[in-house]
Parts: C-alpha cells; structure tokens; sequence
C-alpha cells in the first residue's frame, strides 16, 4: 500500500499577530509543521507532501531538512483548493492521507486506524465530540447514523449547530476517488471558498462509505489559530513526556514544572528529577542520577551516579560516573568529564577533558584545556585561551595543585604533580614536580592608619597639587605617611 499524505500549511494565522508563519511556532522547541511531518514520517511506504502558502520562502528555509515535496499555493482558496494543488501528483492508487500543519499532537495509533478503514468502497474520516463545538464544521448523519454530509458552522442551520460531533478535517481516501471530487469541487458558499469537507457530499452520492473513528483525546486534534491554544498544547505535550518517563521510573518533584523538549535515548533506573527542569535535543541519563532544580540538559550523555545540584546549565557534554556538578555550574559544547569529577559553583568549562578525579570547585573558568586525573584547580583560576584572534590550548598534567587566583596564559603546560602558588600569572611551561609561581614582592607601610573622615572645610586644605596635578607630600596628612619596609 502506497501512502500519500498531504499536510495542509499554507495559513496566515493572524491571530497569533506575528510575523512569524503560525505552522513556525513552536511547542516543545519544534515548529508545529515539523511534529505533523516527524509523525507521519513513521508511516511505511509514504511520500510526504506539503502545501506552504503564506510565508513560503519562510518556512521551507526553516524546514529545508525535511524529506518532503514543497508545493505552493499562491492563493489561500480554501482547504480544497490547497488538496488541489497536488492532484496532478496522486496516482489513482495511492491512499491519500489529509493531515494540517497546525495540528500538532496529533498520534501515530489514531493515523493507522484512519488509514486501515480505507479501500476502494470507503472514506475515512477522522471525528471527535466536543462540548463546545463552536466554530467546526458539524459531523451531519441520517436516521441510520451513516454520515450523510459535513456543514460549516457559518452555513450550518440552527439545529445542525447543536450537533457536537465535529471534523476534525484529517482524512483519508483512495487516490483516484480523490482526483475525481477534486475536479467537482466549487465555491457556492458563504466564504467563498473551496470545502474539502464537500467531497464527503460527493462520497456519499457515489455510495461510498463514510467510515469514521475518534482519538483517544480531543487534544490530539486540536489546531492552534492563537496563542492561548498553542500554550495550552504546550502543558498538553508536556504533561504526555511527564507521564511516560514516570512509567518508565523516573522521579519527577513536580510533573507541572518540567519540560523535554527532544528526546531521551537511554535511561536508566531510579532517576530524581527536581522542578524546572528543562532537558533539549537528544540526551542519555544513566542510572541512580540526581537532577537539581532549575538545571538545563541539553544534547549531553550523563552517566550512572551522576549528582546535578541546582541551576546548572549543560550542552553537548559527556559527564562520567560518580561525578558532581555545581551549584550554578556551566558545561559548554565539547566538555567531557571522566569519573568521579567535581565541578563547582561558579565554573565554566568549554571544550575542555578532565580526567577521573579532578577538581574544579569554585569561581574559575577553564577552556580549550585538558586536565589530568586528580588534579586540583582552586577558586578564581582562568586558562586564557584567546588571544583575540586566535584560540591556544593549556594542558595541566595528573597530579597538579594550581593555586587560587592564577591565570594560566595558553599555550602552556603544567607538568605532573607540579604545584602553581596562589595568585600566580602563568606564562610559561612549569616543571612536573616544582612550585612555581609568579608575584611582585610584598610590602608594608609601618606606622600607616586608615583615613578619617574629614569634614569639607578640612578635606578642602589637600586640594592643592604640584605642577603635575599630584598632591606634593607636605600637603599629604601624617597619617599617610610611614616608613616602608619590604618583605623578602
């Protein structure tokens, strides 16, 4: 069986009140055309189709990675006016499926039952019962309960406006029934425009069956025309990654304050996941992982035993077993930490691998560096790795204790078990085994006092200055005068 499907996307949305096309907006960081295209791209032997009108240009440079035909429609018709755009591409045998590029969560289980009640006798059509169905086109059925005929809301009688079954607009039906009703459509109605939902007229006239099914939720066939929707679709999708990573085990605190915007590729068992958690792209999380609060994941693999406290941010990072991140930590792209690693507050680390062991705890800033096993970085250190032009690589081999407050200017090297004094600029390669360090010599004014506060009639007697603008010393206070003595 060949599938065609068709994903209708050529809508302005103008109450969104954007620039932006409304089938580029996002739920979960994904365009909503691009949820309808992942879906259907899981259907076997199927050619996907996609009408674009408004924002044309826009959208397929947003979406030129998608495995579809493009096909504009230059003026907005009607829903059978976009199906006719592609009729010269169905062939007679084809099962045609009609999906919209503004209908997002939308489930694969719910387009294989459409699909399966298609043959050369039968429509398919995809319903739904709403309480309030205002606005939808009305599912109208005889006394059998056969579907007879789909009225819009704007042409609908006032009896046939009290239906609550309503068109969901997705449909499936054979090729060459298809092209057929197509060519018969016209736009004889208050909107002037071309119906899609007329075929279904035309179905029944040719005794073709209207067969029809329902999803398991109505969200699932909910489009969104304003931003209000889209929110709503945005807690709807969530709260579906909520409950499935819960089914397979993992603790969330709170399953209204997290979001997964990608895809998890391996999980592990007894997971802890704290609110505000945001976790994008592709990720893998081992077993026996705490995820602190406010913390975002993005395209990293995390291993077993790994703890995240809170408000971290990670991306495209390897983080080894055993290894603890944070508070307020940030891994960049290319940063990949082996076991038992401690990054602490405040530290930044891009495109940087240090190995089993190691320490960086507090306030410090390490990259393009490779940092051996059980090396001990202390607070305030920074790898000056930019020159302003070009980027320079640092490497602090096993065993090296680099003392707080240094600035270690790349390229250089730190040996083995070498130890850097507190303070130090580092400029060139140190020694493995040796202390180096790098500080002017320390002095001390004797007999020196703090300031007074002066009123302004005293602070005004200092305000003379020699020729060079500099207070001379005879006008300085005595209490800022000493004798200097230096320490070796």
């Amino acid at each position: 069986m060949n599938i065609k499907t068709i994903i209708l996307a050529a809508g302005k949305g103008t109450r969104m009140r954007s620039e932006l096309p409304k089938i580029l907006h996002k739920i979960a960081n994904r365009p909503l055309l691009q949820h309808v295209y992942d879906t259907a791209k899981h259907l076997e032997n199927n050619t996907i189709k996609i009408v674009v009108g408004h924002g044309a240009d826009q959208v397929t440079e947003a979406l030129k990675n998608l495995d579809a035909d493009w096909i504009e429609q230059k003026q907005q018709l009607g829903t059978g006016h976009a199906v006719q755009q592609v009729s010269d591409q169905i062939a007679d045998s084809d099962n045609v499926l009609i999906l919209y590029g503004d209908v997002p969560l939308l489930k694969l289980a719910t387009i294989r039952l459409l699909i399966n009640n298609v043959n050369d006798q039968s429509l398919a059509l995809l319903t739904v019962n709403l309480a309030n169905p205002a606005g939808y086109g009305r599912i109208v059925r005889n006394a059998a309960g056969q579907v007879t005929k789909i009225v819009e809301e704007k042409d609908a009688a006032l009896s046939e406006k009290q239906i609550n079954e309503v068109n969901t607009g997705i449909m499936a039906v054979q090729g060459k029934q298809l092209k057929k009703w197509l060519s018969q459509l016209n736009n004889s109605n208050v909107q002037g425009e071309y119906y899609l939902t007329d075929v279904i007229e035309m179905a029944v006239a040719d005794q073709i069956n209207i067969v029809t099914s329902q999803p398991e939720t109505e969200d699932e066939v909910l489009g969104v025309n304003n931003r209000i929707q889209l929110s709503h679709l945005e807690r709807v999708y969530q709260q579906e990654q909520a409950n499935s990573l819960m089914e397979q085990g993992v603790t969330l605190k709170d399953p209204m304050r997290f979001d997964q915007r990608g895809s998890i590729e391996s999980l592990g068992q007894d997971i802890e996941i704290d609110i505000n958690v945001i976790l994008e792209g592709k990720n893998s999380i081992g077993s026996n992982v705490k995820i602190g609060a406010n913390t975002q994941i993005k395209n990293s693999i995390i291993g077993d035993y790994v703890e995240i406290l809170a408000n971290c941010v990670i991306e495209d990072a390897v983080i080894g077993q055993g290894s603890r991140i944070g508070p307020y930590a940030r891994l960049r792209p290319e940063s990949v930490l082996a076991n038992d690693v401690h990054i602490g507050n405040f530290v930044e680390i891009k495109k940087s691998s240090v190995a089993a062991g190691s320490k960086i705890n507090h306030l410090s800033y390490i990259g393009d560096t490779t940092v051996g096993s059980k090396v001990n970085i202390g607070a305030g250190t920074i790898t000056c790795n930019y020159d302003g032009v070009n980027k320079f690589r640092t490497v602090i081999e096993d065993g090296a204790f680099i003392g707080s407050d240094t600035q270690l200017v790349a390229p250089v090297t730190i040996g083995r078990n070498a130890t850097i004094g507190a303070g130090s600029t580092i400029t060139k390669d140190s020694p493995e085994n040796q202390l180096t360090l790098s500080r002017a010599k320390q002095m001390s004014l004797a007999g020196w006092q703090r300031p007074v506060k002066q009123d302004c009639m005293d602070a005004g007697r200092y305000d003379s200055t020699d020729g060079g603008g500099r207070a001379t010393q005879e006008q300085l206070p005595s209490v800022m005068l000493g004798t200097i003595t230096e320490e070796k």
